[in-house]
């Protein structure tokens, strides 16, 4: 029967990470509960969604956690009601106490709230993966490669594996890949010391609660894998994803060497155009933008006979090569300024109806992204 006291703001943070893994709404109800296991030395949170699971340690070694274990056990409890409990608590201090039948006393404070509980028995066991020759990545840079390439994966479910991100190490080369078709972003990087080469696909949807879950100051993330899921492991948390079944696209055939028209933008200015120019076309039917580059000035031009027009005179770093007139999403471009991080962005056109390529003027070769035209009359 579980007996322990804990400090109740960290208590809430674990439990918020892990919640991150808990659908409100799952097929398999048992999975909108949160597994608490208690043993002589920590405290382990376990949430699931059947796509990713997340298992958050607190040991009693941690300062900050005040923890206090007398009896060890395990409870699921539904984790929505839980959480919302824990954190309209009156104290610092709570105690978490089980009595029979899988009855749990929170007790803080003047408050003392009883809870029924499930049996753990009836918790599907996530699936074991061999954690020997971990990939070491620092977490920052696997953050910064997600948030520079998971929001060009796919969000339509018709090409599941679009809705992935490629992730691949060969001979200490890590690259991530995602593409919705119409767009594309790519980013590497030469890792140091490297594990054992692979070729996955991850959901983006699950690279993003990665991101969420993985705090700055967790400074780096071990990194393992099976044939079915990926292991990503600090310290304290587990972060379990299933993988994407299928071959993705050979995405490397659509990057080219050589280009007709190259022009240099300020990134935040160029942006600022792009979102005054979506303001108009978003109100149009087929929501384009047209770029014309002729006699070395750089003009965008929307005209929505519903609302209005937009003809902009875009101030450039540089320019060189032939004039070419090209319309595209401008969303897509908006979205793919927001991933670079560097003040000037380098576009490079093949022809109106061949897609371009941005990429950052500090680092041509590591990340670059690719968006398609759209064919106008």
């Amino acid at each position: 029967m579980i007996n322990f006291s804990i400090n109740k703001t960290l208590f809430l943070q674990a439990l918020n990470a892990t919640k991150r893994a808990i659908a409100s709404k799952n097929a398999i109800p048992i999975l909108s509960t949160v597994k608490i296991e208690v043993n002589a030395h920590d405290i382990t949170l376990t949430g699931s969604n059947g796509q990713i699971s997340i298992e958050n340690t607190i040991p009693v070694s941690d300062e900050n956690a005040g923890l206090l274990i007398t009896s060890p056990g395990a409870v699921l409890l539904e984790a929505n009601f839980f959480i919302n409990i824990i954190s309209s608590l009156p104290d610092l201090t709570l105690e978490f106490r089980e009595i029979d039948h899988h009855q749990v006393v929170l007790t803080s404070g003047k408050s003392e709230i009883t809870l029924k509980g499930k049996d753990v028995e009836q918790y599907p066991r996530l699936q074991e993966i061999a954690t020997d020759n971990p990939l070491v990545l620092e977490t920052k840079l696997l953050k910064s490669i997600i948030s520079e390439t998971a929001f060009a994966a796919s969000l339509q479910e018709s090409r599941p594996i679009l809705t992935g991100v490629h992730i691949t190490l060969n001979n200490k080369v890590f690259k991530a890949v995602a593409t919705d078709s119409h767009r594309m972003s790519q980013r590497q990087v030469t890792l140091d010391n490297a594990a054992s080469d692979f070729d996955v696909v991850i959901p983006s949807k699950s690279l993003r609660e990665f991101a969420g879950v993985f705090t700055d100051d967790i400074e780096t993330v071990e990194v393992f894998f099976s044939a079915s899921q990926m292991l990503f492991r600090s310290e304290h948390i587990s972060f379990y994803t299933r993988l994407l079944e299928g071959n993705y696209p050979d995405t490397d055939r659509l990057l080219v060497k050589t280009f007709e028209t190259e022009v240099i933008f300020n990134t935040a200015d160029l942006r600022s155009a792009m979102e005054r120019a979506h303001l108009i076309s978003n109100a149009t039917q087929n929501g384009t933008v047209k770029l014309e580059i002729v006699d070395n000035s750089v003009s965008a031009h929307v005209n929505s006979p519903e609302v209005g027009k937009v003809n902009e005179e875009l101030d450039t770093v540089s320019q060189s090569g032939s004039d070419l007139t090209i319309s595209f999403n401008p969303t897509y471009l908006i979205e793919a300024l927001k991933a670079l991080k560097s003040e000037e962005v380098l576009i490079r056109f093949i022809s109106p109806v061949r897609p371009f390529t941005l990429t950052p003027t500090d680092n041509k070769e590591d990340f670059v992204q690719l968006i398609t035209p759209v064919r106008t009359n």
